[in-house]
């Protein structure tokens, strides 16, 4: 999720819902070690739940690392093991090292170290690398790791191609096997599973956690917010009523977004608004409601404008419902 779950989107989901563990885009170690920390580690309280994932592959980056993302209040370090882009693996790290799983022990256990048991170490991969499917290599996989203390496996339930497909097409086209992943938590009763891929509804959410210990939705929660709504109640044990997203709630969500961008300070408030064109999916107007948000004509207004830019967008959606 490189360039989309930034501080802002973070911002905008956590009005949807409070107990849903958020990430961070993948970060590598080479940008907090040489680049500014601040502005990639920085974060709102309010988006607590916050997992910090890394992308590295030296165990000494990765300590230092996870000892700033611990300085800097993180719930959770992550570990990306599962990325197939090209420059992810030019840099040594991503998918390509779950043909390193000693490597990755190695690094766990240095970031477990420099903890120091502040917030758990977890590791987020693939099912396999190219065609082959051996379920024995994640299984073996993930024994290596765990025996460097992991305990926690986000596990995408497609393999990742190396060679021949872009980062987009390895999302869609290596066939999702969520058996693999039911699986491995039946082969580690003892780990928590975590499931992620193909996640479209929350029908297959509900499905899966059976199978295992969590499910981890991306782009589908990114274009469709609104998934999310009844998440707390529905998956994670509050005690609140029933969220419907209707207008009333959607219009709330978005007052509240619109606050927070006329509030930014010295970040255009266009960067925090692209976040949140999918608020209003399916309803009547939303088209025309985000094309007003995305009219690269109103970038130039300044901050004090977007409660005004708000009232125009809703006016249109309205107008051609």
């Amino acid at each position: 999720m490189m360039d989309w779950t930034d501080r802002h989107c973070r911002f905008f989901h956590r009005l949807i819902t409070r107990r849903t563990r958020l990430y961070t885009e993948m970060v590598t170690t080479g940008a907090l070690l040489h680049g500014d920390v601040a502005r990639h580690l920085d974060f709102d309280a309010a988006e607590h739940p916050l997992a910090l994932q890394l992308g590295g592959s030296e165990p000494e980056d990765l300590a230092h690392c996870a000892q700033l993302a611990v300085q800097w209040g993180y719930d959770e370090v992550n570990l990306n093991c599962g990325c197939p882009s090209p420059r992810v693996q030019r840099g040594a790290f991503g998918a390509c090292l779950m043909n390193e799983a000693a490597l990755v022990g190695d690094g766990v256990r240095a970031m477990r170290e420099a903890v120091d048991g502040a917030v758990p170490v977890t590791v987020k991969h693939r099912i396999g690398l190219g065609q082959q499917e051996d379920p024995g290599f994640v299984r073996d996989f993930i024994g290596t790791v765990a025996e460097a203390g992991c305990t926690v496996f986000i596990v995408h339930a497609r393999n990742a191609w190396l060679e021949g497909l872009s980062p987009k097409d390895n999302r869609e086209i290596p066939p999702l096997r969520y058996e693999v992943v039911h699986q491995l938590k039946r082969q580690f009763p003892a780990l928590t599973i975590v499931l992620n891929g193909g996640i479209a509804d929350n029908a297959l959410v509900g499905e899966q956690l059976a199978h295992v210990d969590g499910v981890m939705v991306g782009r589908q929660a990114y274009h469709d917010p609104c998934l999310m709504a009844d998440w707390d109640r529905r998956f994670l044990g509050a005690e609140v009523p029933v969220v419907e997203a209707d207008e009333a709630w959607r219009a709330r969500i978005e007052d509240q977004m619109v606050a927070y961008m006329a509030g930014l300070p010295g970040v255009p408030w266009h960067h925090a608004a692209r976040h949140m064109l999918g608020l209003w999916n399916g309803q009547p107007g939303a088209r025309r409601w985000r094309q007003v948000w995305s009219d690269h004509r109103h970038k130039a207004l300044p901050a004090a404008a977007v409660q005004a830019l708000a009232r125009e967008a809703r006016l249109a959606m309205q107008a051609s419902a």
